[in-house]
């Protein structure tokens, strides 16, 4: 019987499912195991090459299965679903993950360690709180009539307040406790982002990034944490490409076809990216004296959010080069 080499596992809360392979691509087993028999299981076999699709809880296994000596690579789920075969289940899924890694030309995302994980929760939280924010004002906005915007909302917390305001009695009440939860909500982000800027003046690498127009503390805490190290991608542009920055390609015949963005990888990182150059597209707009002559020249040709996407994409590759080989950002020279 051949030796296995190549083990798909198909992640689950409860039952997870496993598929060996040997050199050749040979079936050599299927299981299925429960939660607590996934590591006895893989401390019985001979070192292998174990695949599993990529997410919060792969980077956990991969790190446990790593430590019984076998080789682990998580594969983005996008990747792997063109291997499954007709019908989806958990057979079906491990034995594609199997095949997937084994192709030579597969990409695999690099296995974070758990202070990398642990890093990337004040984000998450703030994601989070801030999601749950926009809810509530918005259900505020739904009842009572204000203008956009969280800008707005000490307006309708004074309306709720005041008792000379026409409200009517019975929904008092019940909207300020929506209005309390939402200064709550507000406190709690306030005090993510204070937890955020001390780490941006504690990590050089932070330091390095915010000399970048555009890149704040938050953002450059976010990079820091969130996106993977700079060697894993081999220029800038495959760098805003996992950012989703660049554009779809519908290319055929030798003609170049580009579309929209792809919006494929990191979404907090895009959207940060993002914010921070839809900033510095205002501050242009307001003031073309201030703004770089191919950001002028863009924003004379282009409609605005075209350009800021393209400012993203270009902060991208500057955030790259920054964190792949070190220094701070310097602003181009104009011509003479």
């Amino acid at each position: 019987m051949s030796e296995v080499t190549t083990i798909g596992l198909d992640l689950a809360k409860a039952v997870f499912q496993a598929h060996g392979a040997d050199a050749t691509g040979s079936v050599i087993f299927r299981k299925r195991l429960r939660r607590n028999q996934v590591l006895s299981f893989f401390a019985a076999l001979p070192r292998c090459l174990v695949a599993m699709e990529a997410c919060a809880s792969a980077h956990y296994w991969a790190r446990e299965i790593s430590t019984l000596g076998h080789e682990t690579r998580l594969i983005p789920p996008a990747y792997v679903k063109p291997f499954v075969h007709r019908q989806k289940n958990d057979m079906a899924d491990a034995q594609a993950i199997c095949e997937a890694a084994q192709r030579p030309t597969m990409r695999f995302v690099t296995p974070k360690s758990a202070q990398a994980q642990g890093a990337a929760v004040i984000f998450r939280t703030r994601d989070l709180l801030v999601r749950q924010r926009t809810q509530l004002i918005n259900a505020l906005r739904g009842h009572l009539i204000v203008a956009q915007g969280p800008g707005h909302v000490s307006k309708l917390i004074d309306l709720i307040d005041d008792p000379a305001s026409d409200m009517p009695a019975e929904a008092r009440p019940v909207l300020a406790m929506i209005a309390t939860s939402l200064q709550m909500l507000q406190s709690n982000i306030a005090e993510l982002d204070r937890k955020i800027a001390a780490r941006s003046k504690a990590d050089p690498v932070a330091k390095q990034l915010m000399t970048i127009p555009g890149i704040g503390p938050i953002a450059a805490t976010a990079l820091v944490a969130l996106a993977p190290a700079a060697h894993t991608f081999r220029r800038g542009r495959d760098f805003a490409a996992w950012l989703g920055l660049t554009p779809q390609q519908h290319s055929s015949g030798g003609k170049e076809r580009l579309g929209r963005t792809t919006k494929m990888g990191e979404r907090s990182l895009r959207r940060l990216l993002i914010l921070g150059a839809s900033s510095a597209v205002k501050v242009a707009a307001r003031d073309r004296s201030r703004a770089s002559p191919g950001l002028d020249g863009m924003l004379a040709r282009k409609p605005r959010m075209l350009v800021t996407v393209a400012l993203a994409n270009k902060i991208a590759r500057i955030v790259w080069a920054l964190m792949a080989h070190g220094g701070s950002y310097r602003a181009p020279t104009a011509a003479a």
